[in-house]
């Protein structure tokens, strides 16, 4: 497996580009490997840091010997940019990974993509987590292979010196209290009861998913209880203040390896990330997973996250092959070859689950297991031509309210008038 790098890709846009008039609309045809492979090139972002790229290339070459998988390797900061920059070239790379569904629309929409309904109906729609995300009038130009959700990470240790056994069913009202409870300090060092990461999508995202909100309507009341419970645990020093988080850079991991904080609501990906850290002797915190808090106790587990998808490029090299390598990583092979490195796939199913759950260093109790079935998993952000530019207005109200310029009541009213003016044109 080779790998080529964002400069090796700008010299091919730049050569691409000076032969458009007579390469024809794909672009000049690629080579086969020296060795007489099929050469399929993927876009990827930080091929080293992010193992489940190798796992999947490594075990689809296994089961196709005739192909040679090449990385082409883009800085993470990067990568939405670059591939929209490689896209207007007329590059040939064959598989896209779709890093965000805003990023994929915006691809599909310009006619960038090819449809592969053939790929997603072989796969199983009723298994493929996230597949609504990529659904454009019927037709799919991508198809997720990871689908990453949020729940509650929490230091078994820590609630057991507290006299607490297990966050289990927690409405957020129960949530701050334990939290409360789990703080303390002692020779100078303190202990959070919890730790929220500064991004907004801790209140807001959360909010939309256990309230039926849409965060690019301009309307934001449903976002004022989910801010009172944010405000309360860092006024009550339950959690890091947010302003000393921001200014510091503060790293969540950090804060749930070394035992800074006894909970933590956060994303499915952090697992890899826990497993990772206790096999380098890194960190010794025993940890679970619960579900994640509720606005009320229904029984009913609600939750956000993003789904991550290969797409195919329209003008790509290999198209048929690319089917191939989407349908196989997005299908029960690929999700069994992530779940051994603690991603979680998109295609859910008993087999797929029966492989995630022997990880070694996995907590394998009932909780932990029933953190993986929530009863809903919402879109962290609408797909829409206005979901960046809502983004960005409600990244910064968010801040402001976070660090007390703004009460929470004018924080929401600011964000739907900017919204509604700036980004709906009303």
């Amino acid at each position: 497996m080779k790998r080529t790098t964002l400069a090796a890709i700008a010299l091919a846009v730049t050569a691409g580009l000076g032969l458009t008039g007579c390469a024809g609309a794909a672009g000049p045809a690629e080579p086969q490997s020296q060795d007489g492979k099929t050469r399929l090139t993927v876009s990827v972002w930080n091929y080293e840091g992010t193992p489940e790229f190798k796992a999947l290339f490594d075990g689809y070459e296994a089961a196709n010997p005739d192909v040679d998988i090449e990385p082409v390797d883009i800085l993470a900061d990067d990568y939405p940019q670059k591939v929209t920059t490689m896209l207007a070239g007329g590059d040939t790379t064959d598989v896209l990974t779709m890093k965000n569904v805003i990023d994929y629309a915006r691809y599909a929409n310009n006619g960038q993509l090819q449809e592969i309904n053939g790929v997603v109906d072989t796969v199983g729609k009723e298994d493929l987590a996230g597949l609504d995300a990529f659904d454009i009038d019927g037709k799919y130009y991508a198809a997720p292979y990871r689908q990453d959700f949020w729940l509650l990470y929490y230091n078994k240790e820590l609630l057991k010196a507290a006299g607490v056994e297990e966050p289990k069913d927690l409405t957020w009202d129960e949530y701050t209290a334990l939290a409360q409870k789990l703080t303390t300090e002692a020779g100078g060092k303190k202990v959070y009861g919890t730790y929220h990461h500064i991004w907004r999508s801790v209140v807001q995202a959360i909010a939309a998913a256990q309230n039926g909100g849409d965060q690019i309507s301009g309307e934001y009341s449903f976002f004022e209880n989910q801010y009172n419970t944010a405000l309360e645990l860092q006024k009550s020093g339950a959690t890091l203040d947010f302003g000393t988080a921001k200014s510091q850079k503060t790293s969540y991991r950090t804060m749930f390896e070394t035992g800074q904080a006894a909970m933590m609501p956060m994303g499915t990906w952090y697992i890899a990330g826990v497993l990772q850290a206790k096999k380098d002797g890194k960190t010794n915190v025993d940890w679970g997973l619960a579900p994640l808090p509720q606005k009320d106790s229904n029984g009913k587990v609600s939750t956000f996250g993003s789904p991550t998808a290969f797409a195919v490029n329209k003008n790509a090299a290999h198209s048929e092959e690319a089917r191939k390598f989407i349908e196989w990583a997005a299908g029960e092979e690929g999700a069994k070859a992530i779940s051994k490195i603690g991603v979680v796939p998109a295609l859910q199913n008993d087999a797929v689950t029966d492989t995630y759950f022997q990880l070694e260093g996995l907590p394998t109790d009932e909780l932990s297991k029933k953190a993986f079935s929530p009863d809903e998993t919402a879109l962290e952000m609408p797909v829409s031509d206005k979901s960046a530019a809502t983004d960005k207005i409600l990244n910064q109200e968010h801040d402001l309210i976070m660090v007390g310029e703004r009460s929470v009541a004018d924080g929401i009213t600011e964000m739907g008038k900017r919204v509604k003016s700036e980004v709906l044109g009303q």
